[in-house]
């Protein structure tokens, strides 16, 4: 299933539709991948305070007959327009986080801090959230880390190691990999009761079978 474009600046395009447009709160967060009240919320100038608009128009992701169309008919759906020329895809190889070395004193903190607050992110989410490594993680887990009696729990965003937008993101992913591995663990079990009532069934049915006979 393909997955529908969206516009690079989201949250950009809707403070512009807003600002500029008709259109209803619904259709500019259909189009702009938001909630409808994160768009309630640029409206009101409760979010995205700052953030200048991003033109669809002038970008090329919309045109003005669309809009024009959606603002007279509520039910209608904002499609991003087909781009005039074909960009070729490039995978970019991923950066490894970089911290200043000011910072870097901070990391076991935060280790610490995920550690407490969330269990369920395992040392793989915290190594790209924050940029360190497992022999670090495993060494502030047991308490055998060589600061280990002035390491205390900080957030890392009070830290500046992470936004919260990556913390909540990392948070989610986690708890989701682990509600994932929940159910496959309860399809597992089920499959398997399944599978051992169907196993001792025919014992039963000896069982009787032998009974019938004595009784013969």
């Amino acid at each position: 299933m393909a997955v529908e474009n969206k516009p690079l600046m989201p949250k950009a395009t809707a403070v512009w539709l807003v600002d500029n447009t008709g259109l209803s709160f619904e259709q500019i967060a259909d189009f702009c991948g938001l909630h409808p009240l994160e768009v309630k919320g640029i409206a009101d100038e409760d979010v995205a305070k700052g953030i200048k608009g991003q033109d669809p128009v002038a970008t090329g992701q919309l045109t003005r007959e669309q809009i024009a169309e959606a603002e007279q008919n509520p039910a209608k759906r904002l499609k991003m327009a087909a781009p005039k020329h074909k960009m070729p895809s490039v995978r970019q190889k991923r950066a490894p986080r970089y911290t200043p070395v000011s910072k870097r004193q901070d990391k076991p903190d935060a280790v610490y801090w995920i550690i407490k607050n969330h269990p369920e992110m395992a040392d793989a989410d915290i190594i790209k959230l924050i940029g360190t490594t497992k022999a670090t993680i495993q060494k502030i887990r047991e308490r055998s880390h060589w600061n280990a009696s002035n390491i205390k729990a900080v957030d890392p965003v009070t830290l500046g190691l992470a936004s919260q937008l990556e913390l909540d993101l990392a948070v989610s992913r986690a708890a989701d990999k682990v509600e994932r591995a929940q159910k496959r663990n309860a399809r597992k079990g089920a499959t398997l009761k399944s599978v051992a009532e169907t196993t001792a069934a025919p014992a039963v049915d000896a069982d009787a079978d032998a009974a019938e006979l004595e009784q013969n």
